[in-house]
């Protein structure tokens, strides 16, 4: 009989042997895994990954919780409205894992502190803001220089794009070919270049709802929740190097709502011919409805 009033690692995650072994559980231990903002996806990623296991983390957000997080985010309570993000999931993660090291960043991500968030890291697990572009770009430049896999899952109505750049494959900014663009047709390229499929194109009720030039997009829970399930996935055979993983330019886009995986492939990224079509595409939509 174990004693419940203390914290055994061995015990916690117990229930993960069979899926992967008692050696590998060890070396989840042993990882320190980055996770870039914390709403959204950023909170089920971390939370997932602490369930999973992982020994450390290096996390960061600047923003407190508000009311229309709650549809969505893991930390977002009635009790926790006005309360810095950063906090509140730390306390989560620490309540699953007392054990675990967690490096802290209250100030968010900037171009002084890049290095440092990465620094000993394993593994990137993007959960910016779709509209922090600039500073996305640049962790994952700096991910590639320094050899480190980038994880990107984007919520897509109900549904998840999936998305895993290698160190020795084609980078963020060769798949995105966002230079030379309006920043709001940058996101719009983000946005298609996760979701090549766009599959939830075909269930959007109201589409006056996606609104870049005011930055709001429409998200739900389900969403959120299938993105973590397939990015820490596919985080868990990055890290302990087994089971097939999609690289870009390949990429994966479940779909709850329609019953649908699509497996795409983009040689080239956005400079994809089919992929320039869709950004016309998706581009008058939203201007016609604009």
């Amino acid at each position: 009989m174990t004693d419940s009033s203390r914290f055994s690692y061995d015990v916690a995650f117990s229930r993960n042997i069979g899926w992967v072994t008692d050696d590998e559980q060890g070396r989840l231990r042993n990882c320190r895994v980055a996770v870039g903002g914390l709403g959204g996806v950023g909170g089920s990623h971390l939370l997932t990954l602490a369930r999973l296991g992982i020994g450390a983390f290096s996390i960061t957000d600047l923003d407190t919780f508000d009311w229309p997080n709650l549809n969505r985010q893991a930390g977002a309570l009635a009790s926790t409205i006005g309360l810095p993000k950063l906090d509140v999931m730390a306390e989560q993660v620490r309540g699953i894992n007392p054990d675990c090291d967690l490096r802290l960043l209250p100030t968010g991500l900037n171009t002084e502190n890049v290095d440092h968030f990465l620094d000993g890291v394993d593994l990137y697990m993007d959960s910016l803001d779709i509209f922090s572009l600039d500073i996305r770009r640049k962790v994952f430049a700096r991910c590639h220089e320094k050899g480190i896999p980038a994880i990107t899952a984007a919520p897509m109505g109900l549904g998840t794009a999936l998305l895993v750049f290698s160190p020795d494959g084609m980078s963020f900014e060769e798949y995105f070919a966002l230079e030379g663009y309006e920043f709001e047709d940058q996101i719009l390229k983000f946005i298609v270049g996760v979701s090549p499929s766009m599959l939830q194109r075909h269930y959007l009720l109201n589409r006056t709802s996606v609104n870049l030039f005011k930055r709001k997009v429409p998200s739900t829970a389900m969403g959120i929740e299938l993105a973590a399930g397939v990015a820490c996935s596919a985080a868990l055979k990055v890290l302990l190097g087994r089971g097939g993983v999609r690289y870009a330019p390949r990429g994966l886009h479940f779909d709850a709502y329609q019953n649908r995986l699509v497996k795409t492939w983009r040689p080239f990224g956005n400079k994809n011919p089919i992929q320039q079509l869709m950004f016309r595409y998706i581009r008058s939509l939203l201007r016609k409805n604009a």
